[in-house]
């Protein structure tokens, strides 16, 4: 039986949205990512699919964006051509497929997955990394990108901002991992960090403690006293993240169907957690009392801090704020810093070297609970 080829259409190609593999005959498809957030259509890219004896592969040919639909069907009709011979299309695919930039792989990923991205920081994260952090690299072809590359894109940064340098390598390498399975590039990962980028860059933990410096815990008490001395709810909110060992985010986010102040624990759901596992967080007797003072501020939303606008709760900004009137310089504390603090504490104070003031719903937190209370009192 003859083979049906062709059936895709420029127009139809174009027009194509939603989560879709849509065939063009002889195996050559074109792959649609879930469509953005605003309804646009996702990423487009090419495969070829092919059987040789009983493996089925499946072998990326490029990006709408890098390889045209004639291109895409010179490619699998050569691909085709060899699989006829017996021969495995993905090794000569080198050959027959120019590689994309870093660039086009980078955009590519970035509009294939932003609509899945939790909240609109994150997005913006990735787009500075890929796109300005990673510059350097933007314009090279994935499969001539070396360690001599990425050593000279990290290292501007690696010292004056580990964190985001961090997060930039795992990036690269996540990039140049998909051009492999995409057969874009053979060998090893030149961004791989164990064994590897490990022994030709200082570690970070031994640089810096990042972009969130933590106040030392002996320091607390006066802290807390200085801050009750504070008025309005976002003082409050910052007192009640310290309790509760929180990221702002979720204090920020939490709404009262999530408290129960009864058992004295606060659930965050699944989707505002950053592991997307729902958690629970035992709640001291300063904890309850700070819910106790916000809670004639209920509205129609159910948001526990609520900010000034209509359904919107308190900024990332306003948590800040409080730390600045308070003349606490950006280098000596942080929001996010409180967290280490704890975590100083409960290890130097107590028995337990990892706390975890967040269980699952089928753990007793009995334990946390008792390390909640006692650190709210080391700190009051």
């Amino acid at each position: 039986m003859a083979l049906e080829l062709n059936r895709l259409s420029a127009k139809a190609v174009t027009a194509a949205k939603g989560l879709a593999l849509l065939a063009d005959g002889g195996g050559l498809y074109l792959r649609v990512a879930a469509s953005k957030a605003d309804g646009s259509a996702g990423a487009k890219s090419w495969v070829f699919i092919y059987r040789l004896g009983t493996k089925r592969t499946e072998i990326g040919l490029g990006s709408l964006t890098a390889v045209t639909l004639a291109k895409s069907r010179e490619i699998a009709g050569a691909c085709r051509a060899l699989v006829a011979e017996g021969k495995n299309p993905k090794l000569a695919l080198a050959a027959n497929v120019a590689a994309p930039t870093f660039g086009q792989m980078a955009d590519s990923y970035i509009e294939a997955m932003e609509g899945k991205w939790k909240n609109a920081k994150h997005r913006e994260q990735w787009h500075m990394t890929l796109r300005e952090y990673a510059k350097p690299l933007r314009d090279k072809p994935v499969n001539e990108i070396t360690v001599e590359h990425v050593l000279a894109c990290l290292k501007p940064h690696w010292t004056k901002r580990p964190e985001t340098a961090g997060r930039l390598r795992g990036r690269i390498e996540r990039e140049l991992n998909a051009a492999k399975a995409a057969g874009h590039r053979t060998g090893e990962n030149p961004a791989a960090w164990k064994g590897h980028l490990e022994n030709l860059l200082p570690s970070r933990t031994k640089l810096s403690r990042g972009h969130h410096p933590a106040l030392p815990f002996a320091e607390l008490p006066a802290f807390i006293g200085d801050l009750r001395e504070r008025e309005g709810i976002a003082a409050l909110a910052v007192e009640f993240t310290i309790f509760t060992a929180a990221r702002s985010g979720e204090v920020r986010g939490a709404t009262w169907p999530e408290i129960d102040l009864d058992a004295k624990v606060w659930t965050i759901p699944a989707k505002r957690m950053k592991a997307g596992r729902e958690h629970r967080v035992p709640l001291s007797d300063r904890a309850i009392a700070i819910l106790t003072a916000v809670r004639p501020l209920q509205r129609r939303d159910n948001i526990v801090f609520p900010g000034i606008k209509r359904d919107a709760p308190l900024s990332d900004m306003s948590l800040s704020a409080v730390l600045r009137r308070m003349k606490i310089s950006q280098d000596k504390a942080s929001i996010h810093g409180f967290r280490s603090s704890f975590k100083d504490w409960a290890t130097e104070t107590t028995s337990f070297p990892r706390p975890r003031l967040r269980t699952s719903p089928a753990t007793p937190p009995s334990a946390p609970i008792a390390v909640a209370i006692n650190f709210s009192a080391a700190a009051s």
